[in-house]
């Protein structure tokens, strides 16, 4: 089964981000799940959230990639496919017409349809005519909506609408059933203009095609979880977002699904917080950045129920809430001892290898295997030493390799790391202290003391210590490959498996 995640907007691609991360970890490694293939949609092309997550993405690809094969009984990080289609802008690459006024050709329309123009004066007002939509839609989703009801899916050539019903059209040809899931926020501009239209539209197209019943169809709203005050000297007149009238359009949005959009999506996720973390204001572009909140994991976690679940009853509602407000334990995570496994043990590999493995492997870059091996015996295990037929350490590719292993390593730790630094929240899944500062050298602590409420007894705990993990590591108990760095990450993977 293949599954199309269509992120809307900033927050759309935040979700993504959310579900990338997941996936590394091996929350979507089912065999049902053949591959994940991502669409991000946003008229700001720049925005700042959106190149976070096409940079976790490629972080994500270059690793897969390089782990690709071996058994996935033994460890499901890295196992799943990403395929993405990138990213689609409303305007395509026309920066000709990045206003209201010039996409609907105002001034032909004011020649040869005078009531539609009239009618165009009447929706919007002429700052929002003529303000240039770059930076997305200001928070405006009627300007979206506008802008986003011109997707033509009727011929199927516009890109990547074209390719995408297309691969869909192949999955059900070969006896799949794929999914489609859509997020965003509806409370802003973008998200809460394209998830209605863009999910009609596939709809449509998908009844037309007769594949409607084939493919199921869902769709996470995002309800207000930050909020942000304008930096002094913003015009108050000014098209831009507004945190104030957030609820108000989140009022207006769910109002429009309930009477509207009941016949477009299988099944309705909604996700919000009543704690709004503060970020930074912003117009949009690459200012538009902001750290990774705790409702995203829910998101990835939504989507991952979507995925491997089958829709419950129409009219079936489903609630999860936390146990105590402003506090977020393991407790309150769905499908708790699937999730926090897969979590734990990433976590602990992610710091392991950055903390305790990469220090070596660079001390053993300016030593020389030979000589560092009498210090580091677990080295001459997977790579080249007096002779044997095993990879090279200084070959490119296994250098390469360890780059590409720890860049994935950071990242991960960045994302997870910041979503239990939520403002007016307290998130003790981990304790993520040791690894505040990626740029540096991590500080090399016990792998038992990062996991809030550990309860194992003593002796469990102290395996976790670093010169005992390295004991563990042996190409013998891990399938191939199993020799050079890709064998090297899957034993440490293997040995950070808490037990």
């Amino acid at each position: 089964m293949a599954v199309y995640i269509i992120g809307i907007g900033g927050s759309g691609a935040k979700c993504i981000e959310a579900v990338i991360q997941l996936t590394a970890v091996g929350l979507f490694s089912e065999e049902s799940v053949e591959s994940i293939k991502p669409l991000f949609v946003d008229a700001d092309e720049t925005n700042g959230n959106l190149e976070q997550a096409r940079s976790s993405l490629s972080i994500y690809k270059k690793c897969n990639d390089l782990m690709a094969g071996g058994d996935t009984q033994q460890s499901a990080w890295m196992k799943t496919k990403i395929e993405s289609f990138d990213l689609w802008s409303p305007f395509g690459s026309d920066n000709l017409h990045k206003d209201l006024k010039a996409f609907f050709n105002y001034n032909t329309l004011r020649q040869n349809e005078p009531k539609l123009a009239n009618l165009f004066d009447v929706l919007y007002t002429n700052d929002e005519r003529e303000v240039n939509l770059d930076v997305g839609f200001r928070g405006r989703p009627s300007l979206g909506a506008a802008v986003m009801s011109k997707v033509d899916l009727e011929q199927l050539d516009q890109e990547p609408w074209g390719s995408l019903l297309q691969q869909i059209q192949g999955d059900v040809s070969g006896g799949s059933s794929p999914k489609v899931f859509l997020c965003g926020s509806i409370f802003g501009g973008t998200g809460a203009a394209g998830l209605p239209t863009i999910g009609r539209l596939i709809a449509n197209k998908l009844k037309k095609l007769n594949l409607r019943d084939r493919v199921k169809i869902g769709c996470l709203f995002l309800l207000p979880y930050f909020g942000f005050s304008p930096t002094p000297g913003t015009d108050p007149e000014g098209v831009y977002a507004r945190s104030e009238n957030f609820l108000l359009n989140t009022e207006a949005a769910l109002r429009y699904y309930v009477t509207q959009a009941q016949e477009t999506f299988d099944t309705v996720y909604l996700l919000g917080n009543r704690n709004l973390s503060r970020v930074e204001f912003s117009v949009g572009k690459n200012t538009q950045r902001n750290q990774p909140h705790f409702i995203e994991l829910y998101a990835g976690l939504a989507a991952r129920q979507f995925v491997l679940t089958t829709p419950p009853d129409k009219g079936r509602v489903v609630l999860i809430s936390r146990e105590k407000i402003g506090r977020l334990t393991w407790n309150d995570l769905p499908d708790k001892e699937q999730v926090q496994q897969a979590l734990v043990n990433a976590t602990r590999f992610a710091y392991a290898w950055l903390a305790e493995i990469v220090p070596e492997l660079e001390a053993a870059k300016d030593m020389g295997v030979n000589r560092f091996g009498r210090l580091a015996p677990w080295l001459t295990k997977f790579y080249n030493s007096r002779g044997n037929s095993l990879p090279d350490f200084n070959d490119s590719e296994q250098q390469d390799g360890i780059r590409v292993i720890s860049n994935w390593c950071r990242d991960y730790l960045r994302w997870l790391r910041a979503i239990h630094q939520c403002e007016g929240d307290t998130i003790e899944l981990f304790r993520t202290n040791a690894f505040a500062n990626l740029d540096g050298k991590l500080k090399g602590e016990d792998l038992s003391t990062l996991l809030v409420n550990d309860n194992r007894d003593r002796s469990k705990k102290s395996e976790d210590r670093p010169r005992m993990l390295k004991e563990r590591l042996n190409p013998k108990y891990i399938t191939p490959p199993n020799q050079g760095t890709v064998g090297l990450a899957k034993a440490v993977y293997l040995s950070c498996k808490l037990k």
